[in-house]
């Protein structure tokens, strides 16, 4: 990784004193700028997870995206794709990548407090081979990962699924 932190980040480390937690050992274990292998499997079962997007003045947007286990396919290491579900129609996060392709991807599993944060830049796919694995789809969006941050589990409730 060309770079890790940008200056704003440094500052804060600085400012309430966390830059020496961050040597180089701690950040190969816990800053990835790619999806390891035995991560593939919760992904592509993950449930749900939340997108935040930003339009190009900064103006910011988070959504949910839901569809059951199935609803991330891994591409590779660096990519992983979704599928746009039709929800209001007002395209708010699709919009936002319209604009600005930067997006930010949290995935939590409730069931035992492991969350994962996967940064990158997005891009809207209408047609292509790349649909196939979407047969259903209107379109769907491709992710190239940038940053791949696992996190504790510290402050996440433990919530049992209820059927519906």
């Amino acid at each position: 990784m060309a770079h890790i932190f940008h200056k704003g980040e440094q500052e804060a480390q600085t400012r309430w004193e966390t830059s020496q937690l961050w040597d180089k050992s701690r950040k190969e274990q816990l800053l990835w700028n790619s999806i390891p292998p035995e991560i593939h499997s919760k992904l592509n079962n993950a449930p749900f997870f939340f997108l935040a997007t930003s339009d190009d003045k900064g103006n910011c947007d988070c959504s949910f995206k839901g569809g059951g286990p199935g609803l991330i396919i891994i591409i590779d290491d660096n990519h992983f794709a979704f599928q746009d579900y039709d929800g209001n129609g007002a395209f708010m996060s699709l919009g936002n990548i319209l604009l600005n392709p930067n997006v930010g991807c949290l995935f939590i599993d409730f069931s035992n407090g492991e969350r994962l944060r996967i940064n990158g830049k997005a891009k809207i796919v209408e047609q292509g081979k790349m649909m196939k694995n979407f047969p259903n789809a209107k379109r769907i969006i491709v992710v190239n990962v940038e940053l791949v941050v696992p996190n504790c589990s510290q402050h996440i409730p433990l919530l049992e699924p209820v059927a519906s």
